[in-house]
């Protein structure tokens, strides 16, 4: 179970945001540097319980319309090897100490538990209160495979968002610029076996629902 610590952090999660969302394929650019603020999110548990994991969202206003994007994180007491390319940067923990922040789409601790949530082994926890359910993320899966099993998804990100390729041949597309579902239209498009969804603060103080990942898998399974 992860324990919630409402203590200081230096430089802020936003903070190394705003530097480091420039840098992905994904991002929707602004006129300049991000301005960010919280709109959500959720946690999951780390089995061993060494690895912090955040699905955060956040709303970007510096361009002409509000764009908010999932950012799921790692939060670790030390480097994880062969991730440079994945740090988003190093923070000073009030409790825990330095922490290197991960893109955690680019960590297995991470994937592993956001498979296992489709599959429904496990449940999303709140973003800010410890051993709480948050009830507002939802999943389904209707195949037979544990997609979470066997080798470390290959992890791809391009101007859509970031897709996970499985040993098994399935695709888990996560959605980085979140959408509002509409109101008129199913939740899954045609053809997915799986999803992840949930809801965030939009600017005017309304709530949206949307989709934050889609799973396909391939013929064979």
């Amino acid at each position: 179970m992860a324990v919630i610590h409402h203590t200081t952090i230096k430089p802020t999660k936003l903070e190394l945001l705003a530097s480091w969302l420039p840098t992905r394929p994904w991002y929707r650019a602004g006129a300049g540097e991000p301005q960010l603020a919280k709109a959500g999110g959720f946690r999951l548990d780390d089995p061993e319980g060494e690895v912090g994991i955040e699905f955060m969202v956040v709303t970007d206003t510096s361009g002409p319309e509000p764009t908010t994007y999932l950012v799921p994180m790692t939060y670790r007491g030390a480097p994880l090897d062969g991730a440079e390319h994945a740090l988003v940067g190093t923070m000073e923990h009030g409790v825990l100490g330095r922490r290197w922040v991960y893109d955690g789409l680019h960590d297995q601790v991470l994937t592993t538990e956001l498979l296992a949530l489709i599959e429904g082994r496990v449940q999303a926890q709140a973003q800010s209160t410890t051993d709480t359910p948050d009830l507002d993320v939802t999943r389904s899966y209707t195949g037979e495979d544990r997609i979470s099993a066997g080798s470390t998804p290959a992890t791809t990100d391009n101007n859509e968002g970031t897709d996970l390729t499985t040993s098994h041949g399935a695709t888990l597309h996560v959605h980085r610029v979140l959408r509002p579902a509409p109101d008129d239209s199913p939740l899954l498009p045609q053809g997915a076996t799986g999803h992840v969804a949930g809801a965030w603060d939009l600017p005017d103080g309304t709530r949206a629902q949307g989709l934050f990942a889609v799973l396909r898998t391939s013929p064979q399974g």
